[in-house]
């Protein structure tokens, strides 16, 4: 009887022991559960935020300020979203340059004072492709990607550009974002020593565009990111509320919206570009990081120092060299054209 008892006693005390242990188990999954969707919903309305952004509304030139130029309107490679740009064309060119502008910027990436640079690249004969990617300027879209749909926006500049244009090659101006639209829209085209039978990898509207990676005979890019997610994740933190923890699921988030897999490592990626690369930077850049660009230049000369040029401009921050000191980063840019395409 004693031991029946006390056998009963155990059953009793171990059924509440475990009662209490399936309780605090079901408590704790329940407050991860809780975390994970607030971090979720939290994500969700960050990404839609900040790809929901407006453009600005490119500024009032006035006529006597702006070189000779032509309207042009044109479709993105998505065939859905009509684009709208500038056109200057200079007698006898070597190429175009494309300029490829921030996100939230416009075709004037620096405002009037853009105009100088364009002036001087005619001067040089380089024809210049001014345009307003998506949701911004006079151009369409409702949403932005941070370069995860602009991509599709540059190579309908560049399809473009083969149209109208003498030149039989292009140059590409990626500032800020602008560097991921303008290297993933690289990406997409096949190599210049793509076989026949290795074209069935892309498909029928990238062949379609007549040219492939040779018609892009260089790079000049203003202030490059190590990657792709990085002109993201500082926003995030910066402007989104409990940023600091979701600043690195927007960026994901914002991928999986534009349709792409996996970032891009910028870093790597113009380390290994065998073509000619300029690069300018803020040496008070505290967006992506003065230092981070630093080790992307220094990579980039380790492996192709002949085919790089770089400015870095002290005391300019995040897309600040051009207005610091607009005298010497033209002239940064003019000599490195006429070093490698002149």
């Amino acid at each position: 009887m004693s031991n029946s008892f006390y056998s009963g006693k155990q059953n009793k005390h171990f059924r509440r022991g475990n009662n209490s242990f399936i309780f605090q188990a079901a408590l704790v999954l329940s407050i991860i559960a809780v975390i994970l969707v607030s971090m979720i919903v939290l994500t969700i309305f960050s990404s839609n935020n900040l790809m929901g952004i407006e453009g600005e509304p490119v500024s009032n030139v006035p006529s006597n300020v702006l070189p000779s130029y032509s309207t042009c309107s044109f479709q993105s490679y998505d065939g859905q979203t009509n684009l709208s740009g500038w056109f200057f064309k200079c007698d006898n060119p070597v190429s175009t340059v494309i300029l490829v502008h921030d996100v939230g910027d416009n075709r004037l990436q620096f405002g009037v004072n853009m105009i100088d640079m364009v002036e001087q690249l005619l001067d040089n004969h380089y024809n210049v492709f001014l345009f307003d990617q998506r949701n911004t300027g006079d151009s369409e879209g409702d949403i932005v990607g941070y370069g995860y749909l602009e991509w599709q926006d540059v190579l309908g500049a560049i399809a473009q550009v083969k149209k109208i244009s003498v030149t039989t090659n292009v140059i590409l101006y990626g500032v800020g974002t602008g560097v991921t639209s303008s290297l993933l829209a690289y990406d997409m085209l096949p190599p210049v020593d793509c076989k026949e039978s290795d074209l069935n990898r892309y498909s029928n509207d990238i062949i379609a565009l007549g040219f492939n990676q040779s018609y892009i005979v260089g790079f000049i890019f203003d202030s490059p990111a190590k990657n792709s997610d990085d002109y993201i994740s500082p926003v995030v933190a910066q402007t989104e509320f409990l940023g600091s923890i979701t600043k690195n699921t927007v960026p994901y988030a914002i991928r999986i919206s534009s349709g792409v897999d996996s970032s891009l490592n910028i870093a790597s990626e113009i380390s290994r570009l065998p073509i000619p690369v300029c690069i300018i930077y803020g040496g008070h850049d505290s967006f992506i990081g003065a230092d981070k660009i630093n080790q992307l230049v220094t990579e980039r000369n380790r492996i192709n120092e002949h085919l790089t040029s770089s400015l870095l401009v002290p005391g300019a921050g995040y897309l600040e060299s051009y207005n610091s000191d607009r005298e010497l980063y033209i002239e940064t840019v003019i000599n490195y054209l006429n070093k490698f395409f002149d």
